[in-house]
């Protein structure tokens, strides 16, 4: 009898492999991820979950090249993080991936356009080609464009992680990383930021990665991965806050 093996056929714009992340040494090392093998495929919107302390924050930051794994690997599409040099890294975070962060990290004294822009200033690429295209539509879908000539003290928190999304995907990354971006916010704006990223991943084809606590955030992925002690334990598709919430409380039932 063969055995065939069913392979996707879905392009990764994200993914680690055998990934080990140890911290210390010794009786003092903590192992925060213990052979995590997951992707993240283009065009969808992952949430990833898991108790404190399960790694969920430490897999975003090596899959998206801010830390370096003890063993395993990282790619952004068929980029093997491992293998770039500290210049070709810091081109490929600059170039190919967008962050959003808990606090909004906007520079003051810019505008909501500059703000929005950045990227691309820093890369010399404004007005580049298909770049306005890009950046006109973005900013329709993130509802910002009577506010381009504000200051980010002049808008609310909801506005701000707008701005701050919308800066992510200013460079048409292959994928953002978003770490816990309806953290600081209230429940409404919170709604609308998620909405937003949804959007955006569902208008631009783009990917969103997110890391959450909230099982009301992870309702608005495609899907939910868990961790729990630094392992691969669940994915759940087309996720609900009510799902998700009962697959966070079997973590807290005793073995």
């Amino acid at each position: 009898m063969t055995t065939t093996t069913v392979t996707t056929t879905t392009p990764t714009a994200a993914r680690v492999v055998d990934a080990v992340k140890v911290y210390g040494s010794g009786d003092t090392s903590v192992r925060a991820l213990d052979g995590v093998s997951v992707d993240f495929p283009v065009g969808r919107f992952t949430a990833i979950m898991g108790p404190s302390g399960s790694g969920k924050s430490t897999l975003m930051h090596c899959a998206a090249g801010l830390d370096t794994l003890t063993s395993g690997t990282a790619h952004i599409g068929d980029t093997e993080l491992s293998s770039l040099d500290d210049r070709r890294l810091t081109l490929l975070r600059r170039d190919r991936v967008g962050f959003v962060f808990q606090a909004f990290n906007l520079v003051p004294t810019l505008t909501v356009a500059e703000n929005i822009t950045l990227p691309l200033d820093l890369a010399g690429r404004k007005g580049g080609i298909g770049d306005n295209e890009w950046l006109d539509a973005l900013i329709d879908v993130v509802g910002l464009r009577d506010r381009l000539h504000h200051r980010p003290s002049e808008l609310s928190g909801g506005q701000q992680q707008r701005v701050a999304v919308a800066r992510a995907f200013a460079g048409q990354p292959d994928v953002v990383f978003a770490d816990e971006p309806t953290g600081n916010l209230d429940s409404r704006s919170g709604g609308e930021v998620l909405g937003l990223l949804g959007r955006t991943v569902r208008q631009t084809s783009r990917t969103v990665v997110m890391v959450t606590h909230d099982p009301v955030a992870a309702a608005h992925a495609d899907e939910v991965v868990f961790l729990a002690d630094g392992r691969l334990v669940d994915r759940m598709e087309s996720p609900t806050a009510d799902k998700v919430l009962d697959r966070m409380k079997a973590f807290e039932v005793p073995s």
